[in-house]
């Protein structure tokens, strides 16, 4: 017998000769913890990892007597994380609803500019540039002046996250929608299919990986545009987001504060990817090359 390694299980085939046309029988994995045991050295690397650079840090303030307001070890940021919690998060949330609507905005916008343009391509040749344009222009730079021709504060901050976020998004599901196999759409011509028959079964299905992919890219950038514009704004008082607080404990010289605000920035970023990562996941682990998972 030998026993070849997929995702998750172990295929059985016989090689002595006896019923070779036999159907292949599968043994599940060990799972450890509802895991697959495949899986930990996944999370365990990153978190030794993880636990040796804080553990050096700790040490390193700790043994130079470095003062905490020029750098704060892991251990007081983790305090004041605690200490602080009600105002910084608070200032997480809006910072959060920032992100999220923007990010919802460059989906919304992205997708249907892109489907638009692989339509008619005078309309891609068109306005495809002035897109290039808004987004290879730093958004710090203009932030001033869409805060000043809006006048609403929260609005200023959305269409910045966006400006930020929607063009990965854009760019992505434009190069999916192009990829179709050309075989294909000569087969959905031959069949009689329309040009909204060939895209809702043909050309959206090939753009979902590139189009997920592009999401991956915008969660993290629309978090990116959202803090920049706070930057930028300085609004303060309740209803002021992490950018804010972090500026706020610069020039009071609260370090450790300010720490704890980016930790959070930072965090919320990694639940974002991972978030997208698993959305991908789910929509394209059955049927797509890159989520069918292989033994190195």
């Amino acid at each position: 017998m030998s026993d070849a390694t997929l995702p998750g299980r172990t295929m059985i085939t016989a090689t002595d000769g006896t019923d070779a046309g036999a159907m292949p029988v599968f043994a599940e994995e060990r799972r450890i913890l509802g895991l697959p045991a495949s899986t930990w050295p996944n999370i365990l690397a990153p978190l030794a990892m993880g636990v040796l650079f804080l553990s050096a840090w700790e040490l390193t303030v700790r043994f130079r007597e470095i003062p905490h307001y020029i750098l704060p070890g892991p251990i007081l940021i983790a305090k004041t994380l605690v200490a602080d919690w009600g105002t910084l998060s608070t200032s997480l949330w809006v910072t959060l609803r920032i992100t999220f609507a923007a990010l919802i905005a460059a989906v919304t916008v992205g997708v249907a500019l892109a489907i638009i343009f692989t339509q008619s391509r005078w309309l891609e040749k068109s306005l495809l540039p002035y897109a290039i344009i808004l987004q290879v222009t730093p958004v710090v730079s203009i932030a001033p002046l869409i805060i000043i021709w809006v006048g609403d504060v929260n609005l200023s901050l959305l269409i910045c996250a966006w400006i930020v976020a929607f063009f990965p998004i854009l760019s992505s599901t434009i190069i999916g929608l192009n990829s179709v196999d050309h075989n294909l759409l000569n087969l959905f011509q031959i069949y009689g299919a329309n040009r909204w028959q060939g895209l809702r079964y043909l050309r959206i299905p090939a753009a979902l990986p590139f189009f997920l992919s592009g999401l991956k890219i915008a969660g993290g950038l629309a978090l990116i545009g959202a803090v920049v514009a706070e930057y930028v704004a300085g609004s303060g008082g309740n209803a002021s987001g992490l950018a804010y607080r972090i500026l706020e404990a610069s020039y009071q010289l609260r370090i450790p504060r300010m720490f704890a605000a980016l930790v959070m920035i930072s965090l919320t970023g990694i639940a974002i990817f991972l978030v997208t990562s698993y959305i991908s996941h789910l929509l394209l682990r059955r049927w797509h090359e890159s989520a069918i998972k292989r033994e190195t």
